[in-house]
């Protein structure tokens, strides 16, 4: 027994990995050529044999602004944005995409759901798997998802999908109000058919992504298998207003729990 923990130790000590968790890997800023010949960017995190891949898409404008892989002008807090290193921890190859340059002044919901923006993420994609031979999953949070969803829909190369805080109401002033106005609800959800999964904090005080709204979600997904949805509940109080990302919003305070909860998802719908 005195054996087992000292070996216990002395891995913790040198890979500062818990158990179930893989060492940290030293991440990277990648830039890819897509069909539209625009130079999109990421941060790379690739950890040794990843099980699956995942690309995050930040919630807001969505342009980070990337400088290096550690640096970016904007987006630092978003819930994906801070917890990627906790999903390379799960096994995952992690992409954190940023806006491509001519979107540097923010991607607004209609660019999201655009064929372009959906050709961008495919080639995020292809690179991943030419990386390592696994899944890939596209994971948005806020007005990321309308990115997830329509690089879901448009069947970019993705083998799953994330909603998180899922935008489902639209503000009267959007430009899609009358298009959309469920939002990510009004999408063609019906051609998604990789498995779905829809998370929220209970207690999600923004006005726009409801948790209430998960059952609007669902019923739309009427290809996807399987869907689940998760409920979240606790954290830490809020530091931010509703809609942001250190409130429940953005799992504020219960992040590893949330990537356990997609990661396990993940895990068991690999295809």
């Amino acid at each position: 027994m005195l054996f087992s923990v000292r070996n216990f130790l002395i891995a913790l000590m040198f890979t500062g990995a818990l158990p179930g968790e893989v060492a940290a890997a030293s991440p990277t800023l990648e830039t890819v050529k897509t069909p539209r010949g625009a130079a999109q960017s990421f941060i790379l995190i690739k950890p040794d044999k990843p099980v699956a891949a995942v690309i995050l898409f930040a919630g807001g404008h969505g342009a980070l602004g990337l400088q290096s892989a550690t640096t970016m002008r904007w987006g630092a807090q978003n819930f994906l944005v801070r917890a990627r290193d906790q999903f390379a921890a799960q096994g995952l190859m992690v992409a954190v995409i940023d806006a491509p340059p001519d979107h540097q002044g923010g991607m607004n919901a209609a660019f999201r759901m655009s064929r372009e923006h959906a050709a961008d993420i495919g080639a995020v994609s292809t690179y991943l798997k030419s990386q390592a031979n696994v899944p890939v999953w596209l994971i948005g949070t806020s007005m990321g998802t309308f990115s997830a969803a329509g690089g879901a829909i448009a069947a970019t190369n993705a083998d799953g999908l994330v909603l998180t805080s899922t935008i489902t109401r639209v503000k009267p002033e959007w430009k899609i109000a009358s298009s959309h106005p469920n939002g990510v609800a009004s999408m063609a959800l019906n051609r998604v058919k990789v498995p779905t999964l829809v998370m929220s904090h209970r207690k999600d005080g923004c006005a726009i992504t409801p948790a209430a709204d998960a059952p609007k979600l669902i019923s739309k997904l009427t290809s996807a298998k399987p869907v689940e949805t998760t409920l979240l509940d606790g954290g830490l109080p809020p530091k931010s207003e509703p809609c942001e990302a250190r409130s429940e919003h953005g799992f504020f305070g219960i992040e590893a729990h949330a990537v356990s909860k997609i990661a396990g998802f993940i895990k068991a719908n690999r295809r």
